[in-house]
């Protein structure tokens, strides 16, 4: 018994994509402290994302499981059978539950924010990212998501305007960039969201640009109000953003793999979200 419950919660925990999770999660807690909140509320925070992360992860892989049978994806463990679609089911509307439950205490506005973006990353799970429209979780979701900092403070208020375009841009880019890899077996089976109409080197293109965008939005944020010279630590970040992303184009025009530049371009996307952090103080609106 002990044996079959580890085993169905490591297929669980493989089947919540454990990198862009912990990701994710990570992000959260480097917001939450560069804006300066308790511990208490950081790690409630943290918890609450982290959950519902979770959820999201799960429940991509349930309505996905009869397309990843037909693609061999034998890394996906609901797919193998290894766990039930019935269990996942009930863990991801269960951690969905939990992480509303924990967003609750940090006050309304956060627990409305935290809800609409994972309504949002499910809307995705549920048959958006077949679309045109595949992008446009990402982009609230991450959009969103610096938010969640400044709207759990003693004094929620929304985040600062420009973070907004940070982290849609950043959505849009980590969107864009992680179908890289996959846009074959997408093909196959019926899966023709923004990139795949697009083509794989548009979309790389698109990616680097949105990165772009969002490094400079960040630039501009780390001044007071637009005014002030940007930070050397922003700036520092800004180069090494555009210096990814020039190298990343060059290989997109040489015909480079896309699971090459969806290193490139994942790279460049958390430089984004470093520097994004390293502005943690001046995020609210």
């Amino acid at each position: 018994m002990i044996r079959c419950c580890g085993r169905v919660l490591r297929g669980l925990w493989a089947s919540a994509h454990p990198g862009p999770t912990m990701v994710v999660t990570t992000l959260a807690v480097a917001l939450s402290a560069a804006a300066g909140l308790g511990l208490w509320r950081i790690l409630l925070l943290t918890a609450a994302v982290f959950i519902g992360q979770l959820s999201v992860g799960i429940s991509n892989d349930a309505i996905d499981a009869d397309r990843d049978r037909v693609t061999g994806r034998d890394d996906k463990p609901i797919a193998r059978g290894e766990v039930s679609t019935r269990t996942a089911w009930i863990a991801a509307t269960g951690c969905l539950l939990l992480a509303l439950l924990l967003s609750a205490p940090l006050g309304i506005g956060l627990l409305a924010a935290h809800a609409l973006a994972l309504a949002s990353a499910w809307s995705y799970n549920a048959g958006l990212k077949a679309t045109l429209w595949s992008v446009a979780p990402f982009i609230i979701s991450f959009g969103l998501f610096p938010s969640f900092a400044t709207l759990s403070a003693p004094e929620p208020q929304i985040a600062a305007p420009w973070t907004w375009l940070a982290g849609g841009t950043l959505g849009a880019a980590m969107h864009l960039t992680n179908v890289l890899p996959d846009l074959d077996d997408d093909a196959r089976t019926g899966i023709r969201g923004l990139p795949h109409r697009i083509g794989g080197t548009p979309a790389a293109v698109l990616a680097a640009a949105s990165v772009l965008v969002g490094a400079a939005a960040v630039l501009y944020g780390s001044a007071a109000d637009g005014i002030q010279a940007a930070s050397p630590v922003s700036w520092w970040f800004f180069g090494l953003v555009v210096a990814v992303v020039l190298t990343t184009l060059g290989l997109t025009f040489a015909g480079r793999s896309g699971r090459v530049l969806f290193r490139l371009l994942m790279l460049a996307a958390l430089l984004l979200a470093a520097q994004l952090v390293a502005t943690g103080g001046s995020l609210a609106g």
